[in-house]
C-alpha cells in the first residue's frame, strides 16, 4: 500500500483579498466619518496602499479592511500591515500579503511533527511548502490535529489530502 500524505501550505486566494478590498473601498465611500478626509485603499503594485489626512482615520481604514478579510476567510496572519507613515499632508499605511512558509518556519513544523507526532511519520520541505506523509491515515490526521492546536506567526492550510 502506497503511503498517504498531505501538503502544509501557505496561500491565499488573491481574489478573495480583491473582494474583501473592493467592500472597504465601498464602505469607505459610503461612510459618515470618511467623509472629506481623502480615504482610500488601493493596490500599488504588490502592496496595498491605505491613505488619509489623519493618522486615526488611516488605522480606521486598516481595521475595516481586517474585518473584511476575516469574513471571506482569510487569516489575518497573511496581512502585514507596517505603522502609519506621514507622507506630505497625509498619511500611509503599506501592506503587503505573506504567501508561502519560509525555510526557517518548515524547518520549525517538520520538527514539531518529528518530537511531538506519531512514529513513523515523514515531513520533507518542498520549496515553500511541507510534504507530510505517512503509511497510517490515521497519524496524518494527529498531526493536523496537532497543528492546529499550535500558535503559529504565519497562516497554515492542509492540502492534497490523499
Amino acid at each position: 500500500m502506497a503511503d498517504s500524505s498531505f501538503d502544509i501550505v501557505s496561500k491565499v486566494e488573491r481574489q478573495e483579498v480583491d473582494n474583501a478590498l473592493n467592500q472597504t473601498s465601498k464602505e469607505i465611500a459610503q461612510r459618515y466619518d470618511f467623509k472629506n478626509v481623502g480615504a482610500s485603499i488601493d493596490w500599488s503594485g504588490e502592496k496595498i496602499l491605505m491613505q488619509a489626512n489623519s493618522e486615526e482615520r488611516v488605522k480606521a481604514i486598516l481595521d475595516v479592511f481586517q474585518s473584511k478579510l476575516i469574513k471571506r476567510g482569510i487569516s489575518l496572519k497573511s496581512l502585514d500591515a507596517g505603522e502609519p507613515q506621514l507622507s506630505g499632508k497625509e498619511y500611509k499605511i503599506f501592506a503587503t500579503i505573506e504567501e508561502g512558509i519560509s525555510q526557517d518556519n518548515a524547518k520549525k513544523v517538520a520538527k514539531i511533527i518529528r518530537d511531538e507526532g506519531p512514529k513513523g511519520i515523514k515531513a520533507q520541505v518542498q520549496g515553500d511548502e511541507l510534504r507530510v506523509s505517512s503509511k497510517s491515515r490515521d497519524d496524518l490526521q494527529t498531526v493536523i490535529s496537532l497543528l492546529k492546536g499550535r500558535d503559529f506567526d504565519f497562516a497554515l492550510q492542509f492540502v492534497n489530502y490523499r
